[in-house]
């Protein structure tokens, strides 16, 4: 006779459930949104369906709309009206990310707001900090300066949470120190502590508009190929104050999760990128995929990796598909 432990608890619907290891909880989710100046402005992105460049106004009726879904968390991205060399907008209290913190928080003080810290959306050159006339990429140390100034705007504007993109060295010990020195002690530091200089951006810098004029990433940002550095970026940004850390992108990187959810004792994100969540989307489009199916495996191997928070462009499908039991 064949062993049949295994079968035994698949058998039904019902057994299957009972001892499914991995659950989805609308909690363990935050949705990105892109907001610009303007009024009445919901500019649907090509490359990314379903996803949208808003005015104030129109960010806020996305947040009844979040949290009507449950989602009680979003991330905001800045599109200024006007860009230079230093991001200039990302400094000024009257900046784009400012007041729309102001708003969410008038509006829905119970809403959770993330804000992503960081001057690629900012700069005319679409860097992420301030450029070495020499050496043409970032320089780090007058980067860290003006991280610190920016994260004191967005706390002073009401920001529950920060989150640095940058992958400057040193940028949590800046950003803690600013944020500390200027009374923002319990404003937590979610970090993009391992960030890969990946091709899975292209959609978002469509959106974000946000691409480089010149060059790449590279110099800041993590090489692909490299996952004992990954661990170090990671265990690096946790020993200079950290309190959450992230991976981006998701879905390429699961060994790395896993990787660092193994090492660490601090809650630990995904950031489910705009080319993970087009290419489902172009994929369901070609007829190819069960598109919902497809989605909820996706979303169930980031918990399964060790993912805590899931940053997703996906996350209102997944409280429709979960609300429906």
């Amino acid at each position: 006779m064949y062993f049949k432990r295994f079968r035994r608890l698949r058998i039904n619907p019902a057994l299957r459930k009972l001892v499914e290891e991995t659950k989805l909880d609308m909690n363990d989710f935050i949705y990105p949104l892109f907001v610009r100046s303007g009024n009445g402005i919901k500019k649907e992105i090509e490359s990314m369906p379903g996803v949208f460049q808003l005015s104030i106004d129109e960010v806020l009726k996305e947040c009844e709309e979040l949290k009507a879904l449950g989602i009680n968390s979003i991330i905001l991205f800045g599109i200024p009206d006007v860009k230079d060399s230093i991001g200039s907008d990302a400094l000024c209290e009257h900046g784009i990310i400012a007041k729309a913190i102001r708003a969410v928080k008038e509006e829905h003080p119970d809403m959770c707001v993330v804000t992503d810290l960081c001057f690629c959306e900012y700069t005319d050159h679409g860097h992420c900090g301030i450029l070495d006339p020499k050496s043409q990429t970032v320089d780090n140390d007058a980067t860290l300066e003006i991280l610190g100034e920016q994260a004191v705007i967005h706390a002073k504007a009401g920001a529950d949470m920060i989150a640095p993109s940058g992958m400057m060295d040193g940028m949590i010990t800046a950003i803690r120190e600013a944020l500390d020195s200027n009374g923002f002690i319990n404003i937590p530091i979610m970090s993009y502590s391992t960030k890969f200089a990946s091709s899975y951006y292209g959609p978002f810098r469509d959106v974000a508009e946000s691409a480089p004029s010149f060059g790449d990433r590279r110099s800041y940002q993590m090489n692909p190929a490299n996952s004992r550095e990954a661990l170090l970026e990671s265990l690096e940004d946790e020993r200079e104050g950290a309190d959450i850390l992230m991976v981006k992108p998701a879905l390429a990187y699961l060994d790395i999760v896993k990787t660092i959810k193994e090492n660490t004792l601090l809650p630990l994100a995904v950031y489910n990128v705009s080319g993970e969540y087009s290419m489902l989307k172009m994929a369901a489009k070609a007829g190819v995929i069960d598109y919902d199916k497809v989605m909820m495996e996706t979303m169930i191997s980031f918990k399964r990796a060790g993912a805590d928070i899931i940053i997703s462009y996906h996350a209102k499908e997944v409280a429709k598909i979960l609300s429906e039991g």
